[in-house]
């Protein structure tokens, strides 16, 4: 039926999150507001968006120094913080255009 096109091997590929912010250890979480990319943590670091485990609810954190702030501005330290699992660090937060009905 013909040859195949000499063009096909100039076809990119679709971006995605995976293809932009992924590396082999990184997984990809949906949130309300679009997606986070977490990565294994080796060491916290102040500063850093965490994904932890508290109480049975997964929620995200800002580790400053010895304590946990969460997105509503709860402060989790001492014993509290002892009882809760770190599950990664957020690399990336990726915001969902589709959040609003406002076109981009």
């Amino acid at each position: 039926m013909g040859f195949p096109s000499p063009a096909t091997g100039y076809i990119e590929q679709r971006l995605t999150p995976a293809n932009i912010c992924m590396t082999p250890d990184s997984r990809i979480l949906e949130t309300s507001s679009g997606f986070a990319v977490i990565e294994p943590v080796t060491r916290l670091v102040k500063g850093q968006v965490l994904l932890i485990l508290s109480c049975g609810q997964t929620q995200f954190a800002r580790f400053l120094g010895k304590a946990l702030i969460t997105e509503d501005g709860e402060a989790i330290e001492g014993v509290a913080a002892e009882e809760v699992e770190v599950l990664g660090r957020v690399t990336f937060f990726i915001n969902s255009t589709d959040a609003d009905d406002l076109p981009v």
